[in-house]
């Protein structure tokens, strides 16, 4: 009898330490100055929502708040899917006032470069999401059920280990901070070409995320970020990618890949540092995207 007692005993004390620490890590969730956090804890809105993988980060904020004195959101993660990106958007345009211009960097669009696992690293979330709680049982249903099961479980990935190092200080800043090196420079001749890989799904998703947005009454603007330019010949089919997606959408779409020239204004083949950004925004702001 005593062993029983002593099992039980071990698996309260277990189950009671799940939530106490569940609680704490959900609270540091809640008061994060995360982009996802702010999504999801904050009815604060924007002006100009942002959104994209990695190369999403070129929206450098800061500077663009300060050109144009508009408020911006930034949903922009490395890897970032289609289909994380869009459930993300609508949850933000349900609660935040409307902002007057969505704009998506469409190198999202592709399923070699985008991250699969990206969508269960937003399980503590999930809570807070019904789209997200849909897309977690549909594409990961073991890490779904495990993080309701435990909820430190939810807690146990990059993008929480983000939201505590944004903890008590804003991710606005998030952006490349070096110069590409001379060695990747002079190599670029000697690069894959690059293409994009996308279907007729990832396109609907598009254009789902792109009519919600505008049901609202939020103007879209669909881009491609800056390339180095000596990559940008690499690309094999970014004609195609602007073509379909602006057939799928409605939208023509901007193509900035060339829009930044100097060395210096980059991190690597495919994002800008910050030197570039500023270049990057000084031209949006020119050619009216960011009006």
């Amino acid at each position: 009898m005593k062993k029983a007692y002593w099992i039980f005993a071990v698996f309260a004390v277990a189950f009671l330490g799940d939530r106490i620490g569940g609680f704490v890590l959900s609270k540091i969730t809640k008061e994060s100055q995360f982009r996802y956090s702010r999504l999801y804890g904050s009815s604060e809105g924007a002006d100009v929502l942002f959104v994209g993988n990695s190369r999403g980060l070129s929206f450098y904020q800061p500077y663009c708040e300060e050109k144009t004195g508009l408020t911006t959101a930034n949903l922009s993660y490395n890897g970032m899917p289609i289909d994380l990106a869009v459930p993300l958007v609508m949850d933000y345009l349900d609660r935040h006032q409307p902002p007057k211009v969505l704009v998506m960097d469409i190198s999202l669009l592709d399923s070699v470069r985008m991250d699969n696992k990206l969508v269960f690293q937003f399980n503590h979330y999930s809570p807070n999401s019904e789209r997200l709680s849909h897309l977690l049982k549909a594409d990961f249903p073991n890490d779904y059920y495990a993080g309701r099961l435990s909820h430190l479980y939810r807690h146990n990935s990059e993008v929480f280990q983000r939201t505590f190092f944004y903890w008590k200080k804003s991710d606005k800043d998030w952006l490349l901070d070096r110069v590409i090196s001379a060695s990747m420079v002079d190599d670029v001749d000697t690069q894959k070409a690059l293409r994009f890989h996308y279907s007729p799904k990832m396109l609907e998703k598009l254009d789902e995320m792109v009519k919600y947005a505008q049901q609202k009454g939020t103007r879209v603007e669909l881009l491609v970020n800056p390339y180095f330019p000596a990559f940008v010949t690499k690309i094999e089919n970014m004609d195609s990618l602007k073509i379909d997606v602006s057939k799928a959408t409605g939208i023509s779409v901007r193509d900035f890949s060339n829009a930044v020239q100097e060395t210096e204004a980059f991190g690597d083949y495919q994002h800008v540092n910050k030197v570039g950004a500023m270049r990057y925004i000084d031209r949006l702001i020119a050619e009216g995207v960011l009006k």
